[in-house]
């Protein structure tokens, strides 16, 4: 996958297929560290120690095609930065992925269009799940979060096209993350 954005939504439509009604995703950059660290929680049907334990393996899936990519794709990638993805999972109690990147290493895809995949999941999927996405920075912590908008909006529809537009205009020009490259990484 060419940027993070593709991950995000891979696994927020794995988490969808779980009957999952709220995922968070969190976006955190820790200057100190050097590390960007995602985090996709869940609480859709999550999985089973055996499952669990073949998540990693390409050729491993629970969907109706002959592999499973998005998992070992995204650990190779955090791995060949310096960092590494862990999963935890039980049945009944939904799944959270932890993924971290070395922040300034070369081999750190973009963070993508994270604006559109989210307006994305929520244009298609925000009337039954819940979407919460957050940036943590040391310029301080920015958060949408769909439960809060549709108690705001009442009768209006969280996938109302004026909605989507306000949503993504505000991720676009709230959100500084998904705009910032590392000073020393050449783009």
């Amino acid at each position: 996958m060419e940027d993070l954005s593709l991950h995000i939504l891979d696994i927020a439509e794995n988490a969808i297929r779980a009957e999952a009604t709220r995922i968070e995703i969190i976006l955190t950059k820790d200057d100190g560290h050097d590390l960007l660290t995602l985090e996709i929680r869940d609480n859709g049907k999550g999985m089973d120690s055996e499952t669990l334990a073949r998540i990693r393996d390409p050729f491993f899936t629970t969907k109706q095609k002959k592999t499973g990519l998005g998992i070992p794709l995204l650990a190779q990638t955090a791995e060949q930065t310096g960092g590494r993805v862990e999963i935890e999972s039980a049945p009944g109690k939904g799944t959270v992925v932890t993924a971290t990147f070395g922040w300034c290493h070369v081999d750190r895809p973009q963070l993508g269009d994270v604006a559109s995949t989210v307006v994305t999941l929520i244009a298609g999927h925000g009337a039954d799940v819940d979407i919460l996405y957050e940036e943590q920075t040391g310029s301080g912590l920015h958060r949408i979060d769909t439960a809060d908008l549709k108690r705001e909006l009442e009768s209006v529809p969280i996938t109302d096209p004026a909605v989507l537009d306000a949503v993504r205009e505000t991720l676009k020009t709230e959100f500084t993350l998904m705009n910032e490259v590392p000073s020393n990484v050449m783009r």
